[in-house]
């Protein structure tokens, strides 16, 4: 038995539950970094372009972007586990594709549907153990599923490495399917069962309107294009103002109306900026300032994940204590204590040192992602989850972008003025803490409402 929602236990179903989701949600994630240290291989094996071989990255990333705002409709539509098991064979047949392509269109192709099926399959499981966490181990619980958002990129990136000159590109997507195959077999034995909600009519305008704009805004601002991130800003917008207006939104943006929710989203917009931005700036250090191999430089920039991991636990276990407000303040507190140092590297820092700066740094991320994400939710009525779980997921994919971009732009100034300088990356790192610094004002907001609220539950 999984147990009441309100129950502060977790129960070794509960903990079984989360065993399966957090396994189809590896899948996804480090699918989306596995074949891209293989890209120039690919690019030789099928004759074709670089260029023409980078959409195998962005056309995965675009369709796991496009999906998370149609994941809530579907949980609702057919039930989020069996959204989630659907979601999981559609990703192993369509690795086994990927792996059995002859040309490198088909190749794109097959990624963009294996994208479709790794977009639903992470929000359709968040959604899924949200509800069965209930709000007393919501904290403690989402800790396990955001375990595959920092280690699965790492392992992506080194996997891809062994995996293609050791067995071949196809490798790089078989790979997926004795997992997904797990995943589908386990989930079909131990995942509950739910009954879906009344069918309600697709809005089919929000869906037009997401599934173009969200796609179209991740794109230009990570590619530093201004036509398709204005035009996909433009599309988001005009979902903004009709959404409230419809009988059945896609996703109901009257949550904002809450302040707890709204400072929450905020919180994680921002992190997404700081965190996914600066994982493209130390590489740089690593590759172009101490001029390290691609697989030396993933080993040493591990340590970022290996802190975020092991401070999740510490960070469910204070959330459902004393609230997530305080648990992301005192985080944002850490990470910019490991990321100051960071903005003052030289270009013969020793590699201890820089190992124990980027644990301290994963640590705070560890210490603020993941409670923001569960005070969000802890104040959402359960039949509202599958609304607010997408919105929280598109923030962090829109933040993520810009804070590519933004970074991308920086950083590459400064090494076009100074290639190979040290001072370029660490002058960067001064705009991460930055950013990590506006966060503390939404965390205090979100502190004051959470407080309010656990008043006004006493009375």
């Amino acid at each position: 038995m999984i147990g009441c929602p309100g129950d502060e236990r977790i129960t070794p179903a509960l903990w079984g539950m989360a065993a399966i989701l957090t396994l189809g949600g590896f899948l996804s994630m480090f699918t989306s970094t596995v074949v891209n240290v293989a890209l120039g291989t690919i690019a030789a094996e099928f004759h074709a372009p670089l260029g023409t071989a980078q959409w195998i990255a962005t056309g995965y990333l675009l369709a796991l972007a496009a999906m998370v705002p149609v994941s809530g409709w579907a949980s609702r539509r057919f039930g989020a586990t069996k959204l989630w098991l659907g979601c999981v064979g559609l990703f192993a047949l369509f690795s086994a594709l990927c792996a059995t392509a002859t040309s490198i269109e088909a190749l794109i192709v097959f990624r963009v549907l294996q994208g479709a099926a790794g977009g639903l399959l992470v929000p359709a499981g968040q959604i899924l153990f949200a509800v069965a966490a209930g709000p007393k181990r919501l904290g403690r619980m989402m800790t396990v599923l955001s375990i595959p958002i920092y280690l699965a990129p790492v392992l992506g990136t080194l996997s891809g490495s062994l995996l293609t000159e050791g067995l071949g590109v196809s490798a790089l997507f078989l790979v997926n399917v004795p997992i997904s195959v797990l995943s589908l077999l386990l989930g079909r034995k131990w995942l509950p069962r739910e009954s879906p909600e009344a069918a309600r009519s697709l809005d089919l305008r929000g869906l037009l309107l997401t599934v173009s704009g969200l796609p179209l805004l991740v794109y230009g601002a990570a590619e530093l294009a201004p036509v398709p991130a204005i035009a996909g800003a433009i599309l988001l917008a005009v979902f903004a103002v009709t959404a409230p207006r419809s009988r059945a939104p896609l996703l109901d943006l009257r949550l904002f109306r809450d302040g707890a929710f709204a400072a929450a989203a905020a919180v994680i917009f921002c992190m997404g900026i700081a965190l996914f931005g600066a994982m493209i700036v130390l590489p740089l250090y690593y590759l172009d300032v101490r001029h390290e191999s691609l697989v030396a430089t993933g080993l040493l920039t591990a340590p970022l994940a290996l802190g975020t991991v092991v401070a999740l636990p510490l960070a469910g276990r204070l959330t459902d204590r004393i609230g997530g407000a305080r648990v992301i303040f005192a985080g944002l507190i850490v990470t910019i204590a490991g990321t100051v140092p960071l903005a003052l590297l030289t270009g013969s820092d020793g590699y201890g040192w820089l190992s124990a700066v980027q644990i301290v740094r994963g640590c705070g991320i560890g210490l603020t992602t993941t409670p923001a994400l569960a005070a969000g939710l802890i104040l959402v009525a359960r039949e509202r989850i599958s609304h607010a779980m997408p919105i929280f997921a598109m923030l962090q994919r829109i933040g993520a972008s810009f804070g590519t971009s933004i970074l991308t732009a920086v950083v590459s100034a400064r090494l076009a003025a100074a290639p190979g300088s040290a001072e370029a990356i660490a002058d960067t790192h001064w705009w991460i803490v930055g950013v990590t610094a506006i966060v503390l004002i939404p965390s205090w907001i979100l502190a004051r409402a959470e407080s309010r609220h656990r008043v006004s539950k006493m009375d």
